[in-house]
């Protein structure tokens, strides 16, 4: 009877952290469950790989002999994974992209660019997602990689990277109070009736009504958007305000609408996040790709 991987990745753990408390945090299993997967390994090998008491854990010679095969082993898995992942990405040749709002700013198209000269042929497909979804489709599994703004629900269990840090401004009709403005402070707009997104956009709807920049006062919300085209709606035909991203100013700026800057408000992020189990090749690519736009 062979060991398991799983039991060689338990084994690992309590060996780089010398304790089977810490290893099983990790491994985000109970401290009991643990300790016997380790002790049935040892019955397996019959070795014993740790010594153990009250106050420390050490390993054994033959836990010593065994943790950089069990390592290796483990890495030739991975590597494995990665491949396998790599090739059934190349022969779909398919990915993707999630989004709430266009992305403006010249971005996709850079994009499409740059990713096209890593991977020709294959074919970048855009789906609109709703901001019901703040994740922009990686929660369900929907896409590959997505555009989202911070900071949203779940954005600690995802791989992000910032591609565009800038001001935000805010969107009106054209016969709106602030027409004949060029820009204008936050402060000017605290009574304003505001579009918000949907409760479940969490922290990313309290960025979008800046409530950490309101000094404790609540915002005045009258109407909920879950897409582009409802908050075009929306602006049209009320006299409700929006706030948005500099670089989506353009979008927003069509026959009976109007964009200015906000001076005093700190600047928004759009980042670029994939699923942290995500190895392929394809997906690497897709962030060097960006990685121009992020650092510029």
């Amino acid at each position: 009877m062979d060991a398991h991987l799983r039991d060689l990745r338990y084994f690992v753990a309590v060996a780089e952290d010398l304790g089977f408390t810490r290893a099983a945090e990790r491994l985000f299993i109970s401290q009991p469950a643990l300790s016997k997967q380790i002790r049935q390994l040892e019955e397996l090998m019959r070795v014993r790989l740790f010594d153990r008491d009250r106050r420390a854990v050490r390993l054994t010679a033959p836990g010593e002999a065994l943790l950089p095969v069990a390592r290796e082993l483990l890495q030739r898995w991975d590597e494995a994974q990665r491949a396998v992942a790599d090739a059934a990405a190349a022969e779909s040749s398919l990915l993707t992209v999630g989004m709430s709002t266009s992305v403006g700013r010249g971005l996709l198209g850079t994009l499409r660019d740059r990713f096209a000269e890593r991977r020709p042929g294959c074919d970048l497909r855009l789906r609109q997602v709703n901001w019901t979804d703040p994740t922009a489709g990686l929660a369900d599994g929907e896409v590959d990689v997505a555009f989202v703004w911070l900071p949203f629900p779940g954005q600690d269990d995802l791989n992000v990277r910032v591609v565009a840090r800038e001001p935000r401004w805010v969107a009106f009709r054209h016969d709106h109070w602030l027409a004949g403005r060029d820009e204008v402070r936050f402060a000017e707009l605290l009574d304003e009736s505001f579009l918000a997104l949907p409760e479940s956009a969490g922290p990313l709807r309290d960025h979008w009504l800046a409530i950490d920049e309101r000094g404790g006062r609540p915002p005045v919300v009258c109407a909920t958007v879950t897409n582009s085209e409802e908050t075009f709606a929306a602006l049209e035909s009320g006299d409700a305000i929006v706030l948005l991203a500099a670089g989506n100013a353009e979008i927003y700026r069509r026959p009976g609408i109007m964009t200015i800057p906000v001076t005093d408000l700190s600047p928004t992020e759009l980042a670029l996040a994939w699923r942290p189990g995500d190895h392929r090749g394809i997906i690497r690519d897709m962030i060097e790709a960006l990685a121009p736009q992020a650092r510029s």
